[in-house]
Order: C-alpha cells, then structure tokens, then sequence
C-alpha cells in the first residue's frame, strides 16, 4: 500500500457490552474514555437476548454519552415485546437524545416464540423504527450466512429488505476470512444494495471461547487460526499481540480494496482494539500517566 498505513483515512466504531455488576460498570467507564481517545464514530451497546439486558444497556449507553460526548447507537431486538412495547421504548430513547440503534431480531430464547404482536422480524423492525422517529438504523449482515437462512440468496434478499426499510448501514458478523467479507460485498452491490457495509472486527480475547461462541453464530474458525493461537491460553501478552496482529492485517487487505470503517467487537477490552486502531493509523492519544 506505499508506506505503514492504508492510503485512505480510517474510521472505526466501537462495540461494548453491558456488564453484569456495578463494579464491571465501574470499570468499563476507564474502558471507555481509553477507547474514546481513538476518536471513534460512535460507541455501539449489545442488548441481551429478549431483553435481559434493558435496564444496563440504558446505563451504559448514558454512561458513554455523558463521559465522551460521542454518539452511541442503543441495540434493540423484537424478542420478548410487543410492537407498542417497543415503539414506546424508541420513544424514549429519541426523547432522551439517542439517535442511533442497531435494530437486530435477536435470539429467541429456548422454547420461546415472537410475540404475535411483535415485529417478526428485523425489517419490521427498522420499519417501525422509523415510523417513531428519524433514527440513524444499522443493521445486521452475514457474509458466511445466517444459521436460520433458507440460502445464501434469501438471507441476502432479508438484508435488502432491511435496508429498503430505512436502514442507513450494514454491520458483518466477524469474518476471519477475509476473501468472504470482499465477495459479499461484491454480490451485494450486485443485488442492487448501495448502503455502506461494515465489516465487524473481532479481535481474538480466547480462542476456546471464540471457537465455542462461532459454533452458534455460523461463524467459521479458518485452521490456520488453530495453529495461530495454539499453546497461547497461558500467555496473554503474547495472545493479544498475534490479536492486534491478525486483525489489524485483515484491515489492512479490506482497506487496499477501498473498505475503510470497522466496527470493533471490543469485548470491553480495550488495549487490542486501540493496538489496531494504531497499526492502522488510526493512533489515540496517550495521557501523561499511560506514558509513565
């Protein structure tokens, strides 16, 4: 690419979860204003599966704004709510000063069925969405196939009709093959979707954890990773430098192909993503203290 960073400015976007206790909290606001010297897009928060994680999610999307000042798009899912349950909740939201949301179907929950008075689906979703206010809506892509996909083709078709519903973007599911993320894109723009789309970026925290959670997501694990990460469960530092390595390289080969936002999956860890950020020209500032 002629010289250490891609030739076209980067931008990336972050994504947390919501902790479990108050001192996960606590400690996921230092988190956040390291990531925040990235200077990011905006900061994006999960949503648990049928909305376990409501209240949190609130907390931490209004923990985020309030110490950044930077956007930050609240998750929503159809699973466990009605459709006016929802509309209210995007209401409040816009009437608190969110204004972007990731709209997902979400997972259902073992034995558990949309409610027959909820949006089916996450195009129903957008739609209602953006009958409640002028939402700045990304959505959801898979580049490998959603596991519930009838085929390749429906599940792109399923995409278009999100975007075709007032969705603004597309986010991928991570993909560790790189030539994937290229080709969707390519069958995409030929299916007519002009929309920006995103790859989401997943640095590796623990490969065992990443293998398992890939298994229920469709994601693949190339073999290549396998002898990668292998033997590094016990040495963090080194894992998290192969981590920043590999994702910062897939960036870099999408960034050549003229792809230049990412959407980080941070897991809440920041000190690989801001590596990425970095080898990417992309370089927070480091305060007085760091440095010491």
């Amino acid at each position: 690419m002629g010289g250490p960073f891609p030739e076209n400015p980067i931008t990336v976007s972050f994504e947390l979860f919501p902790p479990k206790t108050e001192r996960g909290i606590d400690n996921l606001g230092r988190t956040v204003a390291q990531l925040a010297s990235a200077g990011p897009q905006y900061f994006s928060v999960t949503y648990g599966a049928g909305g376990t994680t409501r209240d949190r999610t609130a907390r931490v999307v209004d923990m985020v704004r309030r110490h950044t000042g930077l956007p930050v798009a609240h998750h929503l899912t159809c699973v466990g709510a009605s459709r006016a349950e929802i509309d209210a909740q995007a209401q409040r939201l816009w009437e608190s000063g969110v204004r972007k949301i990731v709209a997902l179907r979400g997972d259902l929950p073992e034995g558990q069925t949309l409610a027959p008075d909820g949006y089916h689906d996450a195009a129903e979703l957008v739609a209602g969405l953006r009958r409640v206010a002028d939402f700045d809506i990304a959505v959801a892509a898979y580049p490998e196939v959603h596991p519930e996909a009838a085929s390749a083709q429906s599940d792109l078709d399923h995409l278009k009709r999100k975007l075709d519903a007032g969705a603004s973007r597309a986010i991928t599911q991570y993909v560790f093959d790189t030539d994937k993320i290229l080709r969707f894109i390519d069958r995409a723009r030929a299916a007519g979707i002009e929309a920006p789309i995103v790859p989401g970026i997943m640095p590796v925290a623990n490969f065992a954890s990443l293998k398992r959670f890939s298994e229920g997501c469709g994601a693949s694990i190339p073999d290549w990773m396998e002898a990668m990460f292998g033997g590094l469960d016990d040495a963090p530092d080194m894992r998290a430098m192969v981590a920043a390595s590999l994702a910062s390289v897939q960036c870099r080969h999408l960034a050549a192909e003229g792809v230049t936002d990412f959407h980080i999956y941070t897991l809440n860890k920041p000190d690989v993503s801001l590596s990425v950020c970095r080898a990417l020209g992309v370089p927070a500032r480091i305060s007085a203290e760091e440095a010491a």
